[in-house]
C-alpha cells in the first residue's frame, strides 16, 4: 500500500510550525507538503515566514491566494482601516482579529487541493485551549466541517488538530520533544506585521506567556537579538 500523505496548513506561525513538525515524525518528511493561504492579511510577513520554515524543514510548500476577505473587510487582520484591538467587541465578544470564516475557507481550500494530489489527512493547528476566542478554532465547529468536506468530496479526508487542548506552554513542550524549536526561530506571531514583534497584540502576548511558563527562551526573540548585536 502507498503510505499515507498530509498537508499542513502553514501559516508561518508557531503553531502551524508545531503542527509541521508532527506531521514529519507521523507520516514521515517525504509524505508531508505544507500550503499557505495569501488571503490578504495585515501580517504578511507570515508569507515570507511560511516558506523559511518549509525550506529549514525540507519540506514543499505552496502558497495559494484568495484575497476576498480584503474586499470582505471589517477586521484587523485584512483591513488596513482597522486597528488590531485586544479589547472584545460588545456585541459579538470576539476581537477585532476575527476573521470571520477563514478557518472554514482554509480547509476547504486544503481539502480541495489535497483531493486530486491523493492526500487524505490535513494537519492544522487550531486550538480551543488558550486562543482568542475564536468559534472556528473549535473542535465542534471543525469536526462538522471535516464531516461536510468527506460528503462533499466522497472522500476519506481526516483533519489532524494536535493542538486542540493544548495550552501554548504545552505547546511549546511539543515543539520542543518534535525537535521544531530551531524552526521557530523563523516564524512570526504577532498580528500588527512587526519584526520584531510589538509584544502588545493578543498573538503576542499569548507566545510570549506559553514560552516563560515553559521555562524556554523564544528562539525567534534569540535570532533576532543575534542579528542586531
Amino acid at each position: 500500500m502507498a503510505a499515507a500523505k498530509a498537508l499542513v496548513v502553514l501559516s508561518g506561525g508557531q503553531d502551524s510550525t508545531t503542527c509541521l513538525y508532527w506531521a514529519i515524525a507521523r507520516f514521515g518528511r517525504d509524505h508531508v507538503d505544507t500550503l499557505t493561504f495569501d488571503y490578504g492579511q495585515r501580517h504578511r510577513i507570515e508569507l515570507e515566514c511560511a516558506q523559511q520554515v518549509a525550506r529549514y524543514a525540507r519540506v514543499f510548500n505552496t502558497i495559494l491566494p484568495i484575497n476576498t476577505f480584503a474586499a470582505l473587510s471589517g477586521n484587523a487582520l485584512t483591513d488596513a482601516a482597522v486597528q488590531v484591538c485586544t479589547e472584545l467587541n460588545p456585541q459579538t465578544l470576539l476581537p477585532n482579529t476575527f476573521v470571520p470564516g477563514r478557518n472554514l475557507i482554509f480547509l476547504t481550500f486544503a481539502a480541495a487541493y489535497a483531493y486530486p494530489r491523493g492526500i487524505d489527512h490535513l494537519v492544522a493547528g487550531m486550538a480551543q485551549t488558550d486562543y482568542s476566542g475564536y468559534p472556528d478554532c473549535r473542535e465542534d465547529t471543525l469536526k462538522a466541517l471535516e464531516q461536510a468536506i468527506r460528503l462533499g468530496m466522497e472522500c476519506k479526508l481526516e483533519l489532524h488538530t494536535p493542538l486542540m487542548f493544548k495550552s501554548k506552554k504545552e505547546t511549546v513542550e511539543l515543539a520542543r520533544d518534535l525537535g521544531a524549536l530551531p524552526a521557530m526561530a523563523y516564524t512570526h506571531t504577532c498580528y500588527n506585521g512587526r519584526q520584531p514583534p510589538c509584544g502588545e497584540c493578543s498573538a503576542c502576548l499569548l507566545r510570549a506567556k506559553g514560552f516563560a511558563e515553559a521555562g524556554i527562551t523564544d528562539p525567534l526573540l534569540e535570532r533576532l537579538r543575534g542579528i542586531s548585536s
